[in-house]
């Protein structure tokens, strides 16, 4: 994540006590803290930890986050805007804080909702508003939802999903304001979480990865008889290169059998450290010795070579997953 000033600003001040912080708040506009009050709810409901994207102060802060459990971040907003504006216009700042919060991002309180409630708040709800909400989870979150809701609710969310990529962002906005009064009613308080949305086809596959292969195999099969081809697009999306650094141990090793070292090379000339790491953790030691002979003897192998090799493997990958055999390191 790229700070911006602002937010960099916000971390610093976050580094000191509410009392100190106030004091290099006096004399700055309302309006510049109200600024600053918002970028540091927006970073703390984001669930920011990257230290080595801000500055050394700043990192030593988001370590004190993780290691000091007397640290509450409302009641330090809290005081250190009472302490700069008043507690009147403290107040007004915090509900227009929230507001602009929402504004931003009208799906960060039902990501932090207790899954429980929404699944049950979802089970009335249009399939189409959610399929829209499941788009905008974490995908582990939301094949935990899946697995909440009705078979009924599931198979038509999930056939809806291959569909929602034009839905206006006002239509999104209503929907989340919906569901989100509809979880205050049900007493749903939010948490911290946010997790970028994706609108794919390759989200609704990591959805579906995550459910047990009864439950999976009956959503893709559902999928199948409306849309052949999203059935199918969504089935081998659920394994794609990239994931083969979170590939286990075990998966690895299966799928690599009766592949020798000049595929193994061609799979590897160009591939990400960690990628290359885990492969070569499902070979001997001996294996990738080899490997490693095979790859100082490659110039400059064709695209074609290097993309059949890596098929072979995602071939292996993607058959183990229709098994319900493929697994997963975190």
């Amino acid at each position: 994540m790229s700070l911006t000033g602002k937010q960099k600003a916000a971390l610093l001040l976050t580094a000191l006590d509410a009392a100190t912080a106030a004091e290099l708040l006096k004399g700055v506009d309302p309006g510049t803290v109200q600024e600053l009050a918002v970028e540091l709810s927006y970073l703390d409901a984001s669930g920011y930890r990257d230290p080595r994207q801000t500055v050394e102060i700043a990192r030593q802060f988001c370590q004190s986050l993780r290691q000091e459990r007397g640290f509450h971040f409302r009641s330090f907003l809290r005081d250190m805007l009472r302490n700069s504006v008043g507690a009147e216009q403290a107040g007004r700042i915090q509900q227009e804080i929230q507001d602009l919060l929402q504004k931003r991002d009208p799906f960060l309180a039902i990501r932090a909702a207790d899954l429980q409630t929404l699944a049950a708040v979802l089970e009335s709800e249009h399939p189409q508003a959610v399929a829209i909400v499941l788009s905008e989870l974490p995908p582990k979150k939301g094949s935990e939802l899946l697995g909440l809701l009705s078979e009924d609710v599931r198979v038509s969310a999930i056939s809806r999903m291959t569909t929602i990529g034009g839905a206006a962002p006002e239509a999104k906005t209503r929907i989340a304001q919906l569901v989100q009064g509809r979880l205050e009613g049900a007493g749903a308080g939010p948490q911290a979480g946010l997790v970028r949305p994706e609108q794919s086809l390759r989200q609704i596959a990591l959805l579906v990865r995550n459910l047990d292969k009864e439950i999976r195999d009956g959503v893709l099969e559902a999928i199948r008889q409306k849309d052949q081809g999203a059935g199918e697009k969504i089935t081998n999306l659920m394994i794609v290169w990239e994931d083969l650094a979170a590939v286990g141990t075990r998966s690895m090793q299966q799928a690599l059998r009766g592949l020798d070292e000049r595929q193994l090379a061609l799979a590897l000339h160009g591939a990400p450290d960690p990628i290359v790491r885990r492969i070569k953790s499902g070979i001997s030691e001996r294996a990738a010795g080899l490997v490693e002979e095979e790859l100082a003897l490659l110039a400059a192998p064709k695209k074609d070579d290097v993309r059949a090799a890596r098929d072979k493997i995602l071939a292996a990958l993607q058959e183990l997953n229709r098994k319900g055999e493929l697994s997963f390191e975190e």
